[in-house]
């Protein structure tokens, strides 16, 4: 929890719950849902928290550029990371709703046609939808 100490954004008071949460995201290997880190919360030991406590708090970080917010197409629930400063995309399997993280952004070669300076491009967002491994059918698994 020590990474999660200097993590903590300038401002906003230190709870139990919210200390809890950023050590959740930071912990996290992959993006998670809020009920996601309701779950890790009880698995670890923490008092159950209510899920519109986590969206809170996971609002105020968003606020504060601390976790970026995803959401996932055909799929109800967002998906929280720590905002690590690192450009991700992900592609979604279209059944299981699995993120995979991509190793790059397909977009650092695209040039857009845009007529000139009617646009600046400030940044971008890319689903890849598809899918996994796991969910694909097989001569042996045919679903």
């Amino acid at each position: 929890m020590e990474n999660s100490q200097n993590l903590w954004p300038q401002g906003v008071k230190k709870t139990k719950q919210r200390a809890s949460v950023l050590a959740i995201l930071e912990n996290a290997e992959k993006p998670l849902t809020a009920l996601d880190i309701c779950a890790r919360r009880e698995k670890d030991g923490d008092t159950a928290v209510w899920p519109s406590t986590v969206y809170r708090v996971l609002e105020l970080f968003i606020h504060k550029g601390l976790v970026l917010k995803t959401n996932v197409r055909n799929n109800d629930m967002a998906v929280y990371e720590l905002n690590r400063l690192q450009h991700k995309h992900y592609a979604v399997c279209m059944n299981c709703h699995k993120l995979i993280a991509l190793e790059n952004c397909p977009m650092d070669t695209f040039i857009p046609q845009l007529p000139d300076g009617e646009f600046q491009v400030q940044g971008h967002y890319l689903e890849i939808f598809g899918i996994c491994q796991d969910c694909r059918p097989t001569e042996n698994n045919p679903q």
